[in-house]
Formats: C-alpha cells, structure tokens, sequence
C-alpha cells in the first residue's frame, strides 16, 4: 500500500497567503484600491488552504482509496491526463461511465508516481485513450496464467526406466556414493 497525502508545502504557503491578506486589508484601510489585492489574497488563501485540506489518497491492492472512497481498479475504465502535475489533476471515467476527477496537492516528483501507480494498476482502462495492454504489456497475472498451461510436463521415460532409474538412485544413496568403481 502507498500513500499519498498532501504536500506540507501548502499549509505553509495558507499561511503566508493570509499574513499578506492581513497585511493588505490594513493597508486598504488607509488606500482603498488597495482592496483589490486583499480581495485577491482573500480567494489565494483560501484555495491554498483547501488544497492543503484535501484527504490523503491510497494506492492498495485491489483498489484505490480517495479519503472514505474506494475504486476498485477492475471498475476503471478511463484514465486522462490533464495539463496540471503539481497539483496533480487526473479524470477517471468508470464501468458505468462516471468521470470523476482526481486532485492530488503533492510536489511533481509525488505526483508523478501517484500518477504512474493509478496507469499501471488500472489494467483495465485506456490510458489517455491508449489500451494499457500497448503501454505496459500483459498483466503480470494472467502472464504467469498462461505459463503454467502452456507448459505441460512431457514424460521421457516408460514407467520400467523410471522405476530403474529409482532402484539404482536408492541403491547409490544407501552405498554412500554414486561411482562405486572409485574403491
């Protein structure tokens, strides 16, 4: 299990958003065009803050967990891209065609591994319109699947040379050795 929770960053830059909103609504008390830009620090900090808010997303085994919400990976049939890494915005679109949009406030080096576990896991799905079966190859499961049927034990020897082949390993096992010319 992985888990992605928002950058910390974000709190930080909350804060400093609205020492700047306080700093700007005094200064409008004595310039009012200054207002414009309290207004301005006003909408920042509170986007910033609400960002910095958002639940921790969780990359599990058989599904994927966005606060209280679990997707599980077989019911993903889309997964899009947008412009946006740091924040990380993706849009899944599921079995009955529901399109959810995924919004992870982390750092780009988080937010592209959060991005390539949600292609990868997501077997099912197009990749920004691209099978995933073209992107990442046959899933591991059903390639192991396929190995063991295909490869069948072939006997090579009769049942009487098998039995042979067991009497002389037990009678080289209970002498100690396997050449018994070496005396």
């Amino acid at each position: 299990m992985s888990r992605f929770a928002p950058s910390r960053l974000y709190l930080t830059a909350a804060a400093v958003a609205l020492g700047l909103t306080s700093f700007s609504a005094w200064f409008t008390l004595r310039w009012w065009p200054a207002g414009i830009a309290t207004a301005l620090f006003v909408c920042t900090s509170a986007l910033i803050l609400w960002l910095a808010t958002r639940p921790a997303i969780e990359i599990r085994d058989k599904a994927l967990a966005i606060g209280r919400r679990e997707i599980p990976w077989t019911s993903i049939r889309r997964v899009d891209q947008t412009g946006w890494v740091a924040p990380l915005v993706l849009y899944l679109t599921m079995e009955g065609g529901e399109r959810m949009r995924v919004l992870y406030p982390g750092d780009a080096e988080a937010s592209n591994g959060l991005m390539s576990l949600i292609q990868r896991k997501s077997c099912r799905a197009l990749i920004n319109g691209i099978e995933w079966v073209r992107i990442f190859g046959e899933p591991e499961q059903e390639r192991q699947e396929r190995v063991e049927e295909a490869a069948p034990r072939m006997k090579v020897l009769t049942e009487s040379d098998e039995a042979e082949v067991e009497r002389l390993y037990q009678q080289l096992r209970t002498a100690g050795r396997f050449n018994d010319q070496d005396k």
